[in-house]
Formats: C-alpha cells, structure tokens, sequence
C-alpha cells in the first residue's frame, strides 16, 4: 500500500500508463496524487480525464491552472487557443459529467498523517497549511455553488496580486487561485510576480521563488507541479518538484510520499 504524487500530465495518457507501470501500481492497494494540469498540449487531454474520473476514491487531484483554462471555455462556451488540445473533452458526449466532477476538485489536498500537501503551483508564504486548505475552500464551495458560471467569467487576470484579508468577491476568489495555480516567484509578504517563467536563476528584482522565502508551511511536505523550468529540483527541504516537462519531450515524474522514492519515464508522446 503506498500513495505516489504525480506531476502535470497536460493530456499525456500513454507516459501516465507508462509511469504506472514502472511503479508497479495496485489499483487495489495504491493511491494516486494528481498534480493538477492534467489537459491541455498534449494529445489524449479526454482520455486522461475519463480515466482518473473512474478512479474515484483511489486517486486525489488538485486543479491547475490549465483545469481550470477548461472549465472556463466550456461554461463560458469560448473556443480554444490555437495551442490548446481541448476540443475532444469540449465536445464528448459526456463532457457535462466531466465538467462537473472537475469543477468538485479542490485547490489543495493535505494529509496530516502523511504529512503532505498537494497543490498546483505553490503556497504563499505568510499562510499556514491549515489556513491554505479554509483559503481553497472559499473557491471551492463557490465551484459547486449555483453561481459558479460568474467565477468562469471573471477567472483571467493578474490583479489583485497581493492577498489582502479585506478582499472580497470575485477579486478575492482570483487572488486565491491565482496563489495555487499560478504562482512561481513572490516576495516575502506574497506579492506575485506571474509574468517569470524561468528557472531559479532568472528571479525578478525584489522576487524569490515561493519556497526559498521563510513560509508558514516549512515543516510541512509539499508537493506540486506547475514550474516545468525546474526539472523536478527545487532545492529546498519539504519541497518536492513534480512537473518535469513530459509535455515539452521530458519525463513524467512520480514520487512514493512515504519514503520520497523517485520514479520518471520518459515523455511518450514528445520524443
């Protein structure tokens, strides 16, 4: 029995089958993390979907910032970017099931008993594990409330880019998924910066990347995905880096939570 955090799959269904394979997973025994991300750029974003769905309580994803790019086209009935892969999960015949299982997603997972939190992007330093998990829950019981469509429609923006305890509405909503789905460098009182990209050495003036700032969370283990720039190293203890680029002809990584064993294949489908 063992629980594996994956990083961003972004639709690459025959590396995440690949990847099982490799640790040997018990869909009896085993529980899967999912890193958010898992659509978009690759080619299989609907079959990946369709097949963590069907995992139900065997599996735990947390939405990224590519999920919820989803979302937003098929409630606010956009056509995709020319660089995204989502028209088949747009346009299945069971995309309004879909919808609704990855709308009831959370933001972050954590386990006590494990010690470890699974969020897309990051954590903002100055919230503690406890108040990240009431912070994802604003956002999480507005998703599945009756007004979720005017979320979907105010969802894209890069303001505001501080937290404030008097932000209110939507603009609080943002900030909130902005941190966890977003989020790569910040200073030390939160504020973003969500235009850098690049890896460790390319911090803008007066920005740190999150987990190199002194966090509320830095006894806590925590895992996430979003930061392909850093190739799985984040270089910080507690922190554990899991997009390794699959998407962009890298590998597709996995780590045992329990005993922090690595496992990566190669991308499948970006050779």
């Amino acid at each position: 029995m063992a629980t594996y955090a994956i990083g961003d799959i972004q639709g690459c269904y025959d590396s995440l089958m690949k990847l099982l394979d490799k640790i040997d997973y018990d869909d009896n025994q085993d529980t899967l993390w999912f890193a958010g991300d898992l659509v978009n750029r690759g080619p299989k974003s609907l079959k990946t979907l369709r097949f963590i769905k069907k995992l139900g309580d065997r599996a735990v994803s947390v939405l990224g910032n590519h999920d919820l790019h989803l979302l937003a086209l098929y409630y606010c009935g956009q056509a995709p970017k020319k660089s995204d892969t989502l028209l088949p999960a747009l346009t299945a015949d069971d995309s309004e099931e879909i919808m609704t299982w990855l709308r009831h997603l959370p933001l972050v997972h954590r386990d006590k008993k494990l010690n470890a939190v699974m969020v897309h992007a990051g954590l903002p330093p100055q919230w503690s594990a406890k108040k990240a998990v009431k912070r994802s829950q604003e956002v999480e019981l507005f998703l599945q409330g009756e007004n979720y469509l005017d979320f979907f429609h105010h969802m894209y923006g890069n303001l505001p880019d501080q937290w404030h305890k008097s932000l209110q509405g939507l603009d609080r909503l943002r900030a909130i998924v902005n941190y966890f789905t977003r989020m790569r460098y910040c200073t030390a009182d939160g504020k973003l910066d969500l235009i850098t990209k690049e890896g460790l050495d390319k911090a803008p003036a007066g920005f740190k990347p999150w987990f190199k700032l002194k966090r509320k969370t830095k006894e806590d283990r925590i895992f996430f995905g979003h930061w392909a720039a850093l190739e799985g190293k984040a270089d910080s203890p507690n922190v554990f880096a899991l997009d390794t680029g699959c998407v962009w002809g890298g590998k597709l990584s996995a780590i045992r939570i329990e005993d922090e064993t690595w496992f990566r294949v190669k991308s499948q489908e970006f050779k």
